[in-house]
């Protein structure tokens, strides 16, 4: 799944200006997150790291009041219903393992006597690559390596969940081989940076331990109406980063790595079908709650998984990460709201009728929302403060603009 970074503009009037007023469930979801500030392990350590040293062991971490289970009972059966549809049409999107690619497919083998030389060509191609394209890479791998804690949010989710770790039902065959088919991801994109020369590979792995060890929260609420638009709206962000990044590593020079990233985007675009398709079958069977967890989530704001990304020393790493890939439009404000727009029409929205009427007023709100996003987001620009150079543990503090 992965990426996943937050537009660098936050849109803390949507709610207010709107006459579109959530369930009382969801009124209870008003969150705010913060960074506990963490020590470094690195040597030599200041005064302040070694006496946070001496503390327990605490990850940043989600502050928030979390809610739980807001889906009534009644509605695990729609789920249940929706096994055979699963089957036919939800595993199609799935590829047998004997057809994936795999990372060896396009690292150095180590098995041949061309190794040495394979890896030193992968290195000179690296050379040409700015520190700037290298952060947001780094940024978008570790957070495809925050994979068990994706697989757990799903695991969350009522009515879907694998109950026993290996549940045969169709939900929960969908959810192990899609986690086998995103784990391709992050392993090749760490070994090419590995491998690269260019990164520091400690604090990179300093960092997917912080992040794996905060997990998220991203609002879904054990629900699968909410878990499923979160999982589509994520999915085609991913295909976008990825495919920026494949963009970037094509203009300087490294076919290679443009490839990689290209093959990885083709994946999240499939999974993106797959979950863009869950929630239009909602739509069909059940489209007032469907378009009202839709709302929902767009009021809360769909909150990247990364978010809680921590290096040891960086207290705000997530968001000099975003600034990045906000300056290399590899994600953006502007994408943020094109992926609403664009789910809005896959799910024909605007056509949609027999609503009640806190139906119909989410359904306003939402097909008037990617505008209202990107004229806040033409405002913020205009009161954007000048950039700065920031140190970037990952590139061995070298400083850069973000």
């Amino acid at each position: 799944m992965a990426l996943k970074l937050i537009p660098a503009t936050s849109f803390p009037s949507l709610t207010s200006s709107s006459n579109y007023k959530l369930p009382s469930q969801s009124q209870r979801n008003r969150r705010s997150s913060s960074r506990v500030s963490m020590a470094s392990t690195l040597r030599p350590a200041t005064t302040k790291e070694i006496e946070n040293l001496k503390k327990p062991y605490s990850p940043p971490q989600e502050v928030h009041v979390q809610v739980t289970h807001s889906m009534p009972p009644q509605k695990m059966e729609i789920f249940k219903s929706l096994e055979g549809w699963a089957e036919d049409n939800l595993l199609v999107h799935l590829k047998p393992v004997e057809k994936c690619w795999q990372p060896m497919d396009y690292l150095p083998e180590p098995e041949s006597e061309g190794f040495y030389e394979q890896v030193k060509e992968l290195r000179e191609r690296c050379k040409e690559l700015p520190d700037d394209y290298f952060v947001v890479l780094v940024g978008d791998m570790i957070t495809e390596e925050a994979l068990p804690t994706y697989q757990t949010m799903l695991n969350t989710l009522d009515g879907v969940r694998d109950e026993t770790g290996a549940s045969l039902t169709s939900w929960a065959v969908w959810t192990r081989a899609w986690t086998a088919e995103e784990n391709r991801h992050g392993d090749l994109l760490n070994k090419y940076l590995y491998l690269s020369g260019r990164v520091d590979m400690r604090q990179i792995e300093k960092t997917i331990q912080y992040l794996i060890g905060s997990g998220m929260d991203p609002k879904t609420e054990n629900n699968p109406y909410l878990g499923f638009i979160y999982t589509s709206f994520q999915e085609r962000a991913t295909f976008i980063s990825h495919g920026n990044t494949a963009r970037h590593a094509k203009q300087h020079g490294d076919m290679k790595l443009a490839q990689i990233c290209g093959i990885i985007a083709s994946d999240e675009k499939r999974h993106e079908t797959a979950y863009t398709k869950i929630v239009e079958k909602l739509f069909e069977v059940d489209p007032d709650d469907t378009v009202m967890a839709l709302a929902d989530m767009m009021k809360k704001k769909i909150s990247m998984p990364a978010h809680l990304m921590y290096d040891g020393r960086d207290d705000n790493l997530f968001e000099h990460f975003s600034s990045v890939a906000q300056r290399l439009e590899v994600y953006t404000a502007k994408d943020y709201a094109d992926i609403l727009e664009f789910l809005v029409g896959r799910w024909n929205i605007e056509k949609l009728t027999g609503l009640s009427g806190e139906g119909r007023r989410a359904q306003d709100f939402v097909c008037g929302l990617p505008p209202r996003i990107r004229r806040l987001e033409e405002r913020a620009q205009g009161r954007a403060k000048p950039t700065s150079n920031v140190p970037f543990s990952w590139i061995f503090g070298r400083e850069i603009k973000a």
